[in-house]
C-alpha cells in the first residue's frame, strides 16, 4: 500500500509513479491510467493565488485527498503531493466492483465508467464528503504499480491558463483514456 510519505515529493515524480498505480475506493476502482500534474508556481493551479476555503488541502499534509465540485455538478479527486501541489486523477481502468460502478454511471459500457475525472469520482462514489481524508486509510486503498509502465504526456485538458504545458501524463496505448493526446509520443 501506498504510504503519505509516497506523496511527500515534487508533483511531476509522483504523477510518473502513480501510472497503473491501483486505486480503490470502499473496494471499488482500477488502474490509474490518466493524471494531470499542478502545483503552486501554475497559473492552472487551484493553489495559485494561495490558500482559500476550497482549496485549503493543498496546503495541508501530503497523502490526502483533494476533492471539489466543478461546474456545479461534478466532482473531482486529486492527491495532495507537497504543499500547494496535487495530482488530478483523470481516468482509471476499471477493474473491481464493475456492477457497482455501472449502477452508480447508468449501465455505461466499462470504457466510459473512469473515462474523465466527474466520470470517476461518480463510479467510485466520491465527493466533498471525502475531501481531506487520508489516502493511506479506508475507504482509499491505494497499491503502487507493480510494473513499470510505457508513459506519455502532453498538454492538460480544459486549461486555458498554462494550457501548453505538459504536464497530463497516461499509460501509453490505454483505452480507458478520457480524450486521446494530441501526438501520443512515449517518453517513460
Amino acid at each position: 500500500m501506498l504510504e503519505k510519505s509516497f506523496f511527500d515529493r515534487p508533483v511531476l515524480e509522483v504523477a510518473r509513479e502513480i501510472i497503473g498505480a491501483t486505486l480503490l475506493f470502499d473496494g471499488v476502482g482500477g488502474s490509474v491510467v490518466e493524471v494531470e500534474a499542478y502545483d503552486e508556481t501554475d497559473p492552472a493551479s487551484h493553489s495559485f493565488r494561495g490558500p482559500t476555503l476550497r482549496n485549503r488541502v493543498m496546503f495541508g499534509p501530503p497523502g490526502h485527498a483533494y476533492v471539489y465540485k466543478i461546474y456545479g455538478i461534478h466532482y473531482c479527486l486529486n492527491f495532495v503531493c507537497r504543499p500547494g501541489s496535487a495530482i488530478l486523477i483523470r481516468a482509471l481502468e476499471p477493474v473491481r466492483g464493475l456492477e457497482t460502478m455501472r449502477a452508480r454511471r447508468g449501465g455505461l459500457a466499462d470504457r466510459q465508467l473512469c473515462s474523465g475525472p466527474g466520470k470517476l469520482a461518480q463510479a467510485l462514489g466520491i465527493d466533498l464528503r471525502h475531501d481531506g481524508l487520508g489516502l493511506d486509510v479506508p475507504p482509499f486503498g491505494l497499491r503502487a504499480a507493480d510494473a513499470a509502465h510505457p508513459i506519455a504526456t502532453g498538454p492538460r485538458i480544459g486549461t486555458t491558463k498554462g494550457a501548453e504545458t505538459p504536464w497530463r501524463f497516461v499509460l501509453a496505448g490505454s483505452r480507458y483514456l478520457s480524450r486521446p493526446l494530441p501526438k501520443v509520443q512515449p517518453d517513460l
